[in-house]
């Protein structure tokens, strides 16, 4: 067979993925490093390979399809958080001094662009509820695990506690982002190593 006529692998993998699989991979890419509002829908379809009609059958619209961007996403990296903290097992202190290094491995990454959640909300508009809601949503699933963790290390006001905890891993995440310096990191580490009771 002609060479030629054969499919390059790119062509190949996209034939094996559905069309809505390939659009919400399109779209989580785009929209994590240009963001959300600058990314068309015409971009979108172009990368992904389908039709502007297969989109709007699938989620309805460009916000369906970033709501369900978000929630993979947030769904995903919890799953991976979660993994990294608790995984090696060990105390409840063990699990929860493992926040900086989580966050080191992350934020080395080539495609860290900060938290989608944290960026769909700084670039929508303020007084719609809906990307805060998604967000809240994602925070409050990671808040109840350190919450857990907090209340299994025996530590006075565990929700409290949890709470600063999230907000210095925010912080971390934006400094990080602005900075483009994984060592937030370490200091979110030792931030969150000086808020835990000893």
């Amino acid at each position: 067979m002609d060479q030629a006529a054969l499919p390059s692998t790119n062509e190949a993998a996209a034939a094996r993925t559905s069309p809505r699989e390939r659009l919400m991979d399109s779209a989580r890419g785009l929209f994590c490093r240009y963001g959300i509002n600058s990314v068309g829908v015409d971009t979108i379809i172009a990368q992904a390979g389908t039709a502007k009609t297969t989109l709007y059958k699938l989620f309805g619209s460009k916000d369906g399809l970033v709501e369900a961007v978000l929630e993979r996403e947030g769904e995903a990296w919890r799953s991976w958080f979660i993994a990294e903290i608790d995984g090696p097992g060990g105390s409840a202190r063990e699990r929860l001094g493992r926040i900086g290094p989580a966050l080191k491995a992350w934020f080395t990454r080539p495609d860290f662009y900060g938290c989608p959640f944290i960026n769909a909300v700084g670039e929508s508009d303020k007084a719609d509820d809906r990307m805060r809601s998604l967000a809240i949503a994602h925070k409050t699933i990671v808040l109840d695990r350190l919450t857990a963790l907090c209340t299994e290390a025996g530590i006075d006001d565990p929700a409290e506690v949890a709470h600063t905890l999230g907000l210095v891993i925010d912080g971390a995440i934006v400094m990080a982002l602005v900075t483009r310096n994984a060592n937030a990191a370490d200091v979110a580490g030792r931030a969150c190593a000086a808020i835990l009771p000893h």
